[in-house]
């Protein structure tokens, strides 16, 4: 008897539920905190047996189903500035994209590690002063964007957007603590923010992982149905908790994927 989904899938249906109670979780958590998450859902696709190019491509997209589907809601809640989706955003996918064709001429494994060592720092230093971050970043949207704040904004989404192509991750988890602890944007704003930026950046990473036949589009429709309903449903959740306990789980999950992130740079 056939154990796997069919119509071209070569998962497991066990491992297709399993992966798909993973996202929902994942996305649940992605939604509240502002992150696409991809970095947590990886290792357990890896972990099921798929092959590491499908399950990067089919990663990717269900990331930005995750991040579409909770910036809709903080959309809805007036959580998302577009004047900094065009600051960072406009030069992250213009660093993501030159960051492809460079990736090949700088370690991997050191490009990760470095990652996620910037990545643990910063969740050390949200986990432990959220107060005092919170109080440093009260920028609600409406606040004027200097051409010093212009510069550095575009400066810090270029530079994200070079090595997250590079390694092939979106890496909101260095573009979130840089909007709350450098630009000083509220955090509830640096969620919803961040994930339409996430959103753009994985649409366009998956485009050729889809061209070179990399994604498993059943199991996309599991995992990404899981994803959508976890993060838009976390996303509500950004509002309706203090913004001193929203920093602090902002910060011991970026702990958890700087973590993951070394183990990958140390492991390639």
């Amino acid at each position: 008897m056939d154990a796997t989904l069919g119509w071209g899938s070569d998962v497991l249906v066990w491992n297709a539920v399993v992966l798909t109670a993973v996202s929902l979780a994942v996305g649940l958590l992605g939604g509240f905190v502002g992150l696409a998450l991809g970095t947590m859902r990886l290792p357990a696709m890896l972990l099921m047996g798929l092959a590491a190019p499908t399950a990067g491509g089919t990663n990717i997209l269900v990331s930005s189903i995750s991040s579409i589907f909770g910036a809709i809601r903080h959309l809805r809640e007036g959580r998302v500035d577009f004047r900094l989706v065009l600051i960072m955003g406009g030069p992250a996918f213009a660093g993501a994209f030159a960051g492809g064709f460079l990736g090949g001429r700088v370690s991997e494994s050191i490009l990760l590690t470095a990652a996620g060592l910037l990545v643990l720092w910063q969740g050390v230093e949200l986990s432990t002063r959220g107060k005092q971050v919170t109080a440093a970043g009260g920028d609600s949207g409406g606040a004027a964007y200097t051409g010093r704040r212009l510069l550095l904004g575009g400066g810090l989404g270029l530079a994200v957007g070079l090595l997250g192509g590079a390694v092939g991750l979106i890496l909101g988890s260095i573009r979130l603590p840089a909007l709350i602890r450098i630009l000083k944007v509220d955090p509830r704003i640096a969620a919803g923010t961040n994930l339409v930026i996430g959103f753009v950046m994985g649409s366009l990473g998956w485009v050729g992982h889809a061209l070179h036949g990399q994604v498993d589009y059943q199991l996309l429709l599991l995992m990404g149905g899981g994803a959508a309903v976890g993060s838009y449903y976390g996303a509500k959740l950004t509002g309706k908790v203090e913004l001193t306990t929203l920093v602090g789980a902002m910060g011991y999950v970026l702990l958890a994927v700087g973590a993951i992130l070394v183990w990958r740079g140390l492991a390639q």
